[in-house]
């Protein structure tokens, strides 16, 4: 078993422009797809710029439990190797810590076609059913019995087609997964098109599977008998990526942030355009300057190529700091928005209208408060937000950051920034 996270604070002191550059790291919401996929493969995989983060290490820890080998090579390269994988071995308890442990049920049915999981954990931020992706494997053909605590299913073939009723992320990788070793061609319609589904599929079709149509609506897949290990490199992470334009824009320094992938940046640099934030754009890099003054703004988030679910708090902090007052809309998650009463503490003129909307106008001044980061990114949001108020700000909690931001502190103090964490 994994130690436990610790219950961790930053005390963060804002006001201080930040500078110099910070660099993407992979992308966590491509890592643990990828991880689960190795259980599909007859061999090792290497990953490079895979992120060393609280939920990369959990996925780690419940392959390990089924009998896997998963081993650093590398501060970023991580070597797996499932052959030996055992679903009688698997650690129940792991699997319903973390909620990308829902990615595993593909895999698990299609390689040992009978898997029994508990319901999955992971932040609070709403009700998160698995009801598409278990529709996704009865398509398939498996039959799913609801246990006491958690689901069993069984399917001696998958075969079949996938309609989703909503762009859902993980069931569409769920959906990958489980057929790319399955009889026939399976079309999967109203895929979800994030870069991370992309990137699941490039790392599948270098095993030898054989899928048409990722990064888009319709993926066709061409079941094949065998799939071997390869090497692979995690995508930039666009959420992080995004988050430090966020930071950039409302802490008054030069940012530089290096590593990124501009295609999946379209929607987030509309949106900096949108509240007034000037960049400039490399190859591989986005530089934010000092802002002389930033505009209010309307935003909406939408699926790929929308502006992520993950983006709209950040921007949330950005919105005190506009002259004007701001929508903002997360239709997803009912929970999204708690993150802003932690901003009224801090001085922020929001007003929550429902679960899904919030108006904020600004600019106004933020200052100091104890504070509780409330999820992975509302923790991240809330150090933005410390970042910029005046005094000393404490984030209880913080240890939920670890589970998307490599390191988060020590790469902000990197550029100026006065932060420090304790264990409480």
């Amino acid at each position: 078993m994994p130690a436990k996270a610790v219950p961790t604070r930053f005390v963060i002191r804002g006001g201080r422009p930040l500078n110099g550059e910070i660099a993407v790291g992979g992308m966590k919401n491509a890592a643990t797809p990828l991880l689960a996929a190795t259980l599909l493969i007859t061999g090792p995989c290497l990953f490079r710029n895979m992120p060393r983060l609280s939920d990369v290490e959990r996925m780690l820890d419940i392959l390990r439990s089924l009998g896997a080998t998963a081993d650093w090579v590398g501060e970023h390269e991580l070597s797996v190797d499932t052959r030996r994988a055992d679903i009688a071995h698997i650690d129940a308890k792991l699997v319903k810590s973390m909620r990308s442990s829902i990615l595993l049920l593909g895999p698990l049915l299609s390689r040992f076609h009978e898997v029994t999981l508990p319901e999955p954990g992971g932040c609070i931020i709403g009700n998160r059913p698995i009801d598409d992706h278990l529709n996704v494997l009865a398509g398939l053909g498996a039959e799913i019995e609801h246990e006491d605590a958690g689901y069993r299913l069984k399917s001696a073939k998958l075969k079949g087609n996938v309609i989703l009723p909503v762009f859902s992320v993980t069931a569409t990788e769920n959906a990958i997964m489980a057929a790319v070793l399955a009889e026939g061609r399976t079309v999967i319609k109203l895929a979800a098109a994030e870069p991370h589904v992309e990137d699941l599929a490039r790392f599948l079709n270098a095993a030898g599977a054989r899928i048409r149509g990722a990064g888009t609506h319709t993926i066709v897949i061409e079941g094949v008998k065998r799939l071997k290990g390869v090497e692979h490199a995690v995508i930039p992470d666009q959420i992080e990526a995004g988050t430090f334009a966020a930071l950039a824009a409302v802490t008054k320094g030069t940012l530089k942030i290096t590593g990124i992938e501009p295609e999946h940046l379209d929607m987030t640099l509309v949106q900096l355009r949108r509240a007034g934030i000037h960049y400039e754009i490399g190859r591989h890099s986005l530089e934010i300057g000092s802002q002389s003054s930033l505009r209010s703004f309307r935003l909406q988030t939408l699926p790929y190529p929308g502006l992520p679910t993950d983006l709209q708090s950040p921007f949330g902090v950005v919105a005190t700091q506009c002259a004007g007052t701001s929508l903002i809309q997360d239709p997803m998650y009912e929970g999204r928005l708690g993150y802003v009463n932690e901003l009224i503490k801090m001085g922020a003129n929001a007003v929550i209208c429902d679960p899904h909307r919030v108006l904020v106008t600004g600019p106004t001044p933020l200052y100091g408060m104890e504070i509780r980061g409330l999820d992975l990114r509302a923790g991240a949001t809330l150090v933005i937000a410390g970042l910029v108020a005046s005094g000393e700000t404490i984030l209880h909690g913080a240890e939920v950051i670890d589970r998307g931001y490599e390191l988060l502190d020590e790469r902000l103090r990197a550029v100026g920034a006065d932060i420090e964490r304790s264990q409480t």
